[in-house]
Protein backbone atom coordinates (compact mmCIF):
# COMPACT_ATOMS: atom_id res chain seq x y z
CA UNK A 1 0.00 0.00 0.00
CA UNK A 2 1.86 3.12 -1.19
CA UNK A 3 2.05 6.11 1.60
CA UNK A 4 0.96 9.53 -0.91
CA UNK A 5 2.64 11.97 1.70
CA UNK A 6 6.05 9.82 0.98
CA UNK A 7 6.12 10.47 -2.71
CA UNK A 8 9.41 12.68 -3.90
CA UNK A 9 10.81 13.13 -0.08
CA UNK A 10 14.42 12.05 0.67
CA UNK A 11 14.68 9.47 3.34
CA UNK A 12 18.13 8.31 5.12
CA UNK A 13 17.87 4.90 7.10
CA UNK A 14 20.94 3.49 9.11
CA UNK A 15 21.32 -0.34 9.38
CA UNK A 16 19.54 -0.76 6.00
CA UNK A 17 21.03 -4.25 4.58
CA UNK A 18 18.75 -6.49 6.77
CA UNK A 19 15.83 -7.02 9.17
CA UNK A 20 13.51 -4.04 10.08
CA UNK A 21 16.04 -1.30 8.11
CA UNK A 22 15.63 -3.30 5.04
CA UNK A 23 11.85 -3.72 5.19
CA UNK A 24 11.26 0.45 5.95
CA UNK A 25 13.46 0.57 2.60
CA UNK A 26 10.97 -1.71 0.48
CA UNK A 27 7.75 0.14 1.76
CA UNK A 28 9.15 3.31 1.43
CA UNK A 29 10.31 2.89 -2.23
CA UNK A 30 6.65 1.27 -3.20
CA UNK A 31 5.35 4.97 -2.14
CA UNK A 32 7.70 6.70 -4.56
CA UNK A 33 10.34 7.83 -1.78
CA UNK A 34 14.32 8.91 -2.68
CA UNK A 35 16.23 6.82 -0.55
CA UNK A 36 19.44 6.89 1.22
CA UNK A 37 20.55 3.67 2.96
CA UNK A 38 23.73 3.45 5.14
CA UNK A 39 25.06 -0.07 6.64
CA UNK A 40 28.27 -1.47 6.79
CA UNK A 41 27.40 -4.06 4.60
CA UNK A 42 27.86 -2.27 0.71
CA UNK A 43 27.53 -5.95 -0.84
CA UNK A 44 24.15 -6.12 0.31
CA UNK A 45 23.04 -2.44 -0.17
CA UNK A 46 23.95 -2.68 -3.78
CA UNK A 47 21.36 -5.59 -4.11
CA UNK A 48 18.66 -3.79 -1.51
CA UNK A 49 19.45 -0.55 -4.41
CA UNK A 50 19.32 -2.69 -7.66
CA UNK A 51 16.11 -4.47 -6.23
CA UNK A 52 14.04 -1.21 -5.16
CA UNK A 53 15.33 0.77 -8.29
CA UNK A 54 14.14 -2.02 -10.86
CA UNK A 55 10.84 -2.99 -9.15
CA UNK A 56 10.15 0.62 -8.03
CA UNK A 57 11.77 3.11 -10.93
CA UNK A 58 12.58 5.18 -7.71
CA UNK A 59 16.62 6.53 -6.72
CA UNK A 60 18.38 4.84 -4.45
CA UNK A 61 21.61 6.21 -3.20
CA UNK A 62 23.67 3.60 -1.16
CA UNK A 63 26.96 4.29 1.41
CA UNK A 64 28.91 1.89 3.55
CA UNK A 65 29.41 3.70 7.13
CA UNK A 66 29.93 2.40 10.11
CA UNK A 67 28.09 5.00 12.79
CA UNK A 68 30.26 4.01 15.70
CA UNK A 69 32.97 6.34 13.50
CA UNK A 70 31.92 9.51 14.31
CA UNK A 71 34.20 11.26 11.50
CA UNK A 72 33.11 9.42 8.93
CA UNK A 73 29.26 10.13 9.71
CA UNK A 74 30.36 13.80 9.08
CA UNK A 75 32.10 12.88 5.90
CA UNK A 76 29.42 10.81 4.62
CA UNK A 77 26.30 12.70 5.63
CA UNK A 78 27.80 15.86 4.01
CA UNK A 79 28.34 14.39 1.01
CA UNK A 80 24.39 13.23 1.29
CA UNK A 81 23.18 16.84 1.80
CA UNK A 82 25.60 18.01 -1.50
CA UNK A 83 23.36 15.23 -3.52
CA UNK A 84 20.37 15.94 -2.37
CA UNK A 85 19.99 19.36 -0.25
CA UNK A 86 18.04 18.30 2.18
CA UNK A 87 16.77 15.60 4.16
CA UNK A 88 12.85 14.55 5.16
CA UNK A 89 13.48 11.67 6.98
CA UNK A 90 15.87 10.12 9.31
CA UNK A 91 14.76 6.68 10.57
CA UNK A 92 18.34 5.93 13.29
CA UNK A 93 17.87 1.93 13.28
CA UNK A 94 21.59 0.86 13.01
CA UNK A 95 22.13 -0.93 16.23
CA UNK A 96 23.21 -4.00 17.95
CA UNK A 97 23.38 -6.11 20.94
CA UNK A 98 25.00 -8.91 23.11
CA UNK A 99 22.91 -10.46 26.16
CA UNK A 100 25.46 -11.39 29.25
CA UNK A 101 25.46 -10.90 32.44
CA UNK A 102 27.06 -7.13 33.63
CA UNK A 103 30.41 -9.25 35.02
CA UNK A 104 30.92 -11.14 32.25
CA UNK A 105 30.52 -8.08 29.37
CA UNK A 106 33.63 -7.03 28.00
CA UNK A 107 34.63 -3.50 27.86
CA UNK A 108 35.27 -3.66 24.14
CA UNK A 109 31.25 -5.18 24.07
CA UNK A 110 30.77 -2.27 26.48
CA UNK A 111 31.86 0.93 24.78
CA UNK A 112 30.74 -1.15 20.94
CA UNK A 113 27.11 -1.18 22.00
CA UNK A 114 27.43 2.75 23.50
CA UNK A 115 29.34 3.60 20.34
CA UNK A 116 26.42 1.91 17.28
CA UNK A 117 23.53 2.48 19.26
CA UNK A 118 24.30 5.88 21.37
CA UNK A 119 26.84 8.07 20.29
CA UNK A 120 26.45 7.05 16.12
CA UNK A 121 22.62 8.04 16.51
CA UNK A 122 23.22 11.13 18.06
CA UNK A 123 26.09 11.39 15.43
CA UNK A 124 23.35 11.16 13.02
CA UNK A 125 20.62 13.13 14.02
CA UNK A 126 23.27 15.84 14.57
CA UNK A 127 23.68 15.94 11.05
CA UNK A 128 20.54 16.88 9.99
CA UNK A 129 18.72 18.75 12.64
CA UNK A 130 20.42 22.20 11.51
CA UNK A 131 18.23 21.61 8.09
CA UNK A 132 15.37 20.32 9.73
CA UNK A 133 14.62 23.21 12.02
CA UNK A 134 15.71 25.59 8.90
CA UNK A 135 13.55 24.56 6.88
CA UNK A 136 10.63 23.59 9.95
CA UNK A 137 10.10 20.41 8.38
CA UNK A 138 11.31 17.02 9.18
CA UNK A 139 10.76 13.87 11.39
CA UNK A 140 13.57 11.79 13.21
CA UNK A 141 12.29 8.03 13.57
CA UNK A 142 14.97 6.46 16.73
CA UNK A 143 14.15 2.72 16.69
CA UNK A 144 14.62 2.17 20.54
CA UNK A 145 13.76 -1.31 22.29
CA UNK A 146 11.29 -1.94 24.96
CA UNK A 147 14.18 -3.30 26.78
CA UNK A 148 14.86 0.93 26.84
CA UNK A 149 11.48 0.33 29.74
CA UNK A 150 12.21 -2.63 31.59
CA UNK A 151 16.05 -3.30 32.34
CA UNK A 152 15.67 -7.44 32.17
CA UNK A 153 19.08 -9.72 33.39
CA UNK A 154 21.73 -10.39 30.99
CA UNK A 155 20.95 -7.25 29.03
CA UNK A 156 22.09 -5.01 31.47
CA UNK A 157 24.42 -2.88 28.93
CA UNK A 158 22.23 -3.15 26.18
CA UNK A 159 18.95 -2.00 28.24
CA UNK A 160 21.19 1.54 29.46
CA UNK A 161 21.64 2.03 25.59
CA UNK A 162 17.92 2.32 24.72
CA UNK A 163 17.63 3.81 28.33
CA UNK A 164 19.42 6.23 26.70
CA UNK A 165 18.07 6.35 23.40
CA UNK A 166 14.69 6.97 24.65
CA UNK A 167 15.83 9.82 27.22
CA UNK A 168 17.37 11.51 24.29
CA UNK A 169 14.27 11.09 22.00
CA UNK A 170 12.23 12.29 24.78
CA UNK A 171 14.00 15.34 24.98
CA UNK A 172 14.45 16.21 21.00
CA UNK A 173 11.08 16.23 20.59
CA UNK A 174 10.32 18.68 23.11
CA UNK A 175 13.97 20.73 21.82
CA UNK A 176 11.72 20.61 18.05
CA UNK A 177 8.30 20.93 19.06
CA UNK A 178 8.16 24.51 17.75
CA UNK A 179 10.03 24.00 14.65
CA UNK A 180 7.12 21.08 12.90
CA UNK A 181 9.77 18.50 13.41
CA UNK A 182 8.28 15.46 14.87
CA UNK A 183 10.34 12.98 16.79
CA UNK A 184 9.03 9.02 17.42
CA UNK A 185 10.76 6.53 19.37
CA UNK A 186 10.02 2.97 18.27
CA UNK A 187 10.07 0.08 21.00
CA UNK A 188 9.84 -3.39 19.56
CA UNK A 189 9.95 -6.39 21.97
CA UNK A 190 12.05 -9.11 20.13
CA UNK A 191 12.01 -9.02 16.51
CA UNK A 192 12.50 -12.26 14.04
CA UNK A 193 15.85 -10.84 12.26
CA UNK A 194 19.88 -11.79 12.42
CA UNK A 195 20.30 -9.63 15.49
CA UNK A 196 19.92 -12.06 17.73
CA UNK A 197 23.01 -14.27 15.27
CA UNK A 198 25.47 -11.26 17.73
CA UNK A 199 23.12 -10.91 21.02
CA UNK A 200 21.92 -14.48 21.81
CA UNK A 201 25.06 -16.80 20.56
CA UNK A 202 23.79 -19.99 22.00
CA UNK A 203 20.14 -19.50 21.33
CA UNK A 204 18.62 -19.96 24.17
CA UNK A 205 17.13 -17.01 24.33
CA UNK A 206 15.23 -17.17 20.49
CA UNK A 207 14.38 -20.82 21.67
CA UNK A 208 11.97 -19.37 24.76
CA UNK A 209 10.63 -16.44 23.11
CA UNK A 210 10.13 -17.95 19.48
CA UNK A 211 6.51 -18.11 19.78
CA UNK A 212 6.21 -14.11 21.10
CA UNK A 213 8.89 -12.74 18.04
CA UNK A 214 7.49 -10.12 15.98
CA UNK A 215 8.35 -10.41 12.15
CA UNK A 216 10.23 -7.35 10.84
CA UNK A 217 7.76 -6.67 8.08
CA UNK A 218 5.06 -6.12 10.54
CA UNK A 219 7.08 -3.74 12.21
CA UNK A 220 8.73 -1.74 9.09
CA UNK A 221 4.86 -1.24 8.26
CA UNK A 222 4.23 0.82 11.60
CA UNK A 223 7.17 2.62 11.27
CA UNK A 224 6.09 3.90 8.19
CA UNK A 225 2.85 4.09 8.41
CA UNK A 226 3.95 6.89 11.44
CA UNK A 227 6.00 8.74 8.91
CA UNK A 228 5.23 12.23 8.87
CA UNK A 229 2.75 12.14 11.59
CA UNK A 230 3.05 13.46 15.37
CA UNK A 231 3.47 9.88 16.23
CA UNK A 232 5.30 10.45 19.82
CA UNK A 233 5.95 6.63 20.58
CA UNK A 234 5.38 2.70 18.71
CA UNK A 235 5.61 0.33 21.33
CA UNK A 236 5.40 -3.41 20.10
CA UNK A 237 3.54 -5.96 20.91
CA UNK A 238 1.01 -3.78 22.83
CA UNK A 239 0.51 -6.05 25.71
CA UNK A 240 4.26 -6.14 26.58
CA UNK A 241 4.39 -2.36 26.75
CA UNK A 242 1.49 -2.91 29.30
CA UNK A 243 4.56 -4.56 31.10
CA UNK A 244 6.53 -1.41 31.84
CA UNK A 245 3.48 0.76 32.59
CA UNK A 246 3.08 -2.05 35.51
CA UNK A 247 7.10 -1.90 35.73
CA UNK A 248 7.09 1.64 36.89
CA UNK A 249 4.18 1.65 38.93
CA UNK A 250 4.70 -2.07 40.86
CA UNK A 251 8.46 -2.21 40.25
CA UNK A 252 9.62 -4.76 43.33
CA UNK A 253 6.39 -6.71 42.69
CA UNK A 254 6.75 -7.11 38.57
CA UNK A 255 10.59 -7.94 39.03
CA UNK A 256 9.78 -11.02 41.92
CA UNK A 257 6.86 -12.33 39.70
CA UNK A 258 8.97 -11.54 36.36
CA UNK A 259 11.98 -13.33 37.77
CA UNK A 260 11.69 -16.54 36.17
CA UNK A 261 10.60 -15.20 32.61
CA UNK A 262 13.62 -12.62 32.51
CA UNK A 263 15.88 -15.25 33.36
CA UNK A 264 15.20 -17.24 30.27
CA UNK A 265 17.95 -15.06 28.24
Amino acid sequence: MAREQLKGKNIVITGASGGIGAEIAKLCGASGANLVLIARSIEKLNQLQTELQQKHQVRVDVYQLDVSDTDKVKEVFNKILEKIDHIDILVNNAGFGVFREAHEATMTEIKGMFDVNVVGLMACTSMVLPKMRERRFGHIINIASQAGKIATPKSSVYSATKHAVLGYTNSLRMELSDYNVWVTSVNPGPIATNFFNIADEKGTYVKNVKRYMLQPEYVAKKVVDSMLTKTREINLPRWMNMGSVVYVLFPRLFERIGKKAFNKK
